[in-house]
């Protein structure tokens, strides 16, 4: 009974997050959509609560990492027409440095995650927060009925 006490809870937190976003055409609120994502994420991976408020500050110190290095990836495409071969190749060179300190980064959360998460909830995480990016895509797109 608890259970389907906090999934409903969960539920219509996610609905009202929802409904908010569609209230401003345009828009992003970055507060409701970490609230969003929050839930998202909580409901998919059935987090519970004592497993929540050790989960997310590591999550959130990993996602902040991973953010940051990729957008160092990003930086390093930006303007290659106009270098030179071997400014090309060390951006190259650069670029695998990034995708490797990501390896590791992900291999660090996801061994401070097994202390929190069983071994199965830490391998969905990456499919559920592809989905929730799906749907804010969706969603921006005409989808979802309304932007962010």
């Amino acid at each position: 009974m608890k259970k389907i006490q906090s999934l409903l809870i969960t539920l219509v937190l996610v609905l009202v997050t929802w409904e908010s976003f569609a209230q401003r055409p345009g828009q992003i609120d970055p507060e409701k959509l970490q609230a969003a994502r929050i839930a998202f994420i909580t409901t998919r991976i059935d987090l519970k609560p004592e497993q929540a408020e050790k989960f997310w500050p590591i999550f959130n110190e990993y996602n902040d990492k991973r953010e940051a290095t990729m957008r160092q990836i990003a930086e390093l495409n930006r303007n290659s027409e106009s270098i030179s071969e071997e400014q090309a190749k060390e951006r190259i060179k650069k670029r695998f440095e990034l995708q490797q300190a990501l390896l590791n980064e992900e291999q660090q959360f996801v061994q401070k995650a097994s202390g929190v998460l069983t071994a199965k909830q830490i391998l969905m995480l990456n499919n559920i927060a592809r989905d929730f990016t799906r749907q804010l895509y969706q969603r921006q797109r005409g989808g979802g009925g309304g932007g962010f």
